[in-house]
């Protein structure tokens, strides 16, 4: 498996990217899986349904499954910080991909995605000057990134060449869960 994150201000365009970039590289016949960090409160499930009713009563886990789809989802009996390694470790070992939304400050190798400012997105600083783990910039405007950079620009607006810079450089982005504390 091969773990790739994406880090970003709000607005950036990380969610644009990373939902562009599956199809890019299922079209090269790799199975992709996405690591999403929520910021709040979110649900999958609806009231009244019989998952939600059984998590209502009190269970840890539920899993509903068809021949489709599976879904868990644990209840946390008081508020708990998962690592992105944690969450990594949940998923199916068969995957190709694991495109990692969120975890700015994660040890895991990233592309920042930077936009330039506009009237409507205020000018924000870049994180790649200190982040020893940030090993590409994705943006819209190269010539008008703050700092200098000697590491690979991409277009933001190309996921198909973006999708092609990770299959070639696949081998930087192996991921074994041994080289990580939890």
């Amino acid at each position: 498996m091969k773990v790739v994150g994406f880090a970003g201000y709000s607005g950036s365009g990380k969610t644009t990217l990373v939902e562009q970039v599956i199809p890019a590289l299922k079209k090269r016949g790799l199975r992709v899986s996405i690591v999403k960090h929520a910021h709040h409160n979110f649900d999958i499930d609806k009231p009244g349904k019989d998952t939600w009713r059984h998590r209502e009563a009190g269970a840890f886990e539920v899993v509903a499954a068809s021949n489709t789809r599976l879904a868990l989802m644990r209840e946390f009996e008081k508020p708990s910080e998962l690592s992105v390694h944690h969450l990594i470790a949940e998923l199916y070992t068969g995957v190709d991909w694991v495109l990692v939304e969120g975890f700015k400050s994660s040890d895991l190798l990233k592309i920042e995605v930077w936009r330039a400012p506009t009237a409507d997105y205020a000018p924000l600083p870049v994180r790649y000057p200190d982040d020893a783990f940030i090993v590409a910039i994705a943006t819209n405007a190269p010539q008008s990134l703050p700092l200098p950079t000697l590491l690979p620009v991409l277009d933001l607006n190309d996921p198909d060449s973006l999708a092609e810079y990770l299959v070639q450089n696949g081998h930087r982005f192996d991921y074994n869960a041994d080289n990580y504390q939890f």
